[in-house]
Order: C-alpha cells, then structure tokens, then sequence
C-alpha cells in the first residue's frame, strides 16, 4: 500500500531562528535578565500554539462548527493572500492585517460586510480606492463605483472555483495549517487548470 504524505508541509513555516536559544532557554524577565538557575527550570510561558478549536479556526454558531476562509485575489481572480478565522468571528477582522502584508493596491472590492467607517479611512490613508457597497442602516451614505462593483463577480467565481473541492468545501482536516495547505493546493491547480 501507498503511504501518502499530509499535506501539513505545504502550510508550514519554517524558521532557522527555532532551532537557536538563548542562554537562558528563552524566559527573561522584563528587564531581560535570566531569573532561574537552570536552563529549562519553571513553568511554561506560554509560547507554544494553545490546544482547542478556537486556535484550529474552528467556531461554533447555530450552523454548527465552521471556519471562514479569506482571501485577497488579484484583478484576474488569482488567490494572492489566505487565512483563516473562525466562523462565528466578524469578516472585517482580517481585511486590515491581510492588505498590510501586501503591496498597496489601487482598489478594494468588497461585500457589504467590510462596511465600515474605520477601515474605509485606513484604505484613504492608504491612497486606496474602497469599493464598498454601505450598509441599509448606515446613516452616512458613500458614493458607489457600480462600474468597478461589478468585477466583485470574480471574486465569487474564484470561491465557487476553490469550493469545487470537496475537501475544503467540507473541512475534514482538524489542523488549521493541513486544512490551509489543501486550499493552497487547490487554489495551485485551479489557478493552473484555468
């Protein structure tokens, strides 16, 4: 029998700078000072992922457990940055951190969901163009481009093209980072295919 490898090397990060300690194996206290007398001795600190659902992307709301997928796609539709939150957490809390990691861009298209005041006057700061159609109870109304709206549509074809997997149209994986490197293989070869 085959013994397939998981996809877990594809989402992974590596760094050379895990494999050095400091003198005193990592724990200083505020001054930078070493407090213990060997070098693993003490409690924990914390730097290690946390265990549970909340940390593997995974929330629950009254649709059952989910997790939210975004992505930063290009004008042609090409997947250009992912990541993942859990489903019960708000879609705007990525949009600031995903476009920071990124080379500016002249344009965002986005749903109704990034309608907000604070990242509409990060995106001027930005010199970019939101494209953001605004919310029924909005008491401010902005100005739409009906024109450049209507590429939002590619967006939409590139998550019904990435959701063609079943894998990551239903999540099996338990792991953020297995479930994030089967998107990124997906995403590899519709982007390829198409």
């Amino acid at each position: 029998m085959y013994h397939l490898q998981s996809l877990h090397p594809l989402g992974q990060k590596r760094c050379l700078a895990a494999y050095f300690y400091p003198g005193c194996g990592g724990r200083t206290d505020s001054r930078g000072a070493c407090a213990r007398q060997l070098k693993r001795e003490g409690a924990p600190l914390g730097v290690r992922w946390k265990r549970g659902e909340f940390n593997q992307a995974v929330g629950v709301s009254r649709g059952g457990r989910t997790t939210k997928i975004h992505c930063l796609a290009d004008g042609r539709g090409r997947i250009v940055a992912v990541a993942l939150t859990p489903g019960n957490m708000a879609d705007i809390t990525m949009a600031m951190p995903m476009l920071e990691a990124l080379a500016p861009a002249k344009r965002l298209i986005a749903d109704k969901a990034y309608d907000a005041d604070r990242l509409r006057t990060w995106l001027q700061d930005k010199g970019i163009d939101a494209v953001i159609p605004v919310r029924a109870a909005r008491a401010i109304a902005y100005p739409l481009n009906r024109a450049a709206y209507r590429r939002r549509n590619v967006i939409e074809r590139m998550f019904g093209r990435l959701k063609n997997g079943k894998r990551i149209a239903t999540r099996y994986d338990r792991l953020a980072i297995n479930y994030l490197a089967a998107i990124a293989l997906v995403a590899t070869i519709t982007q390829w295919l198409g």
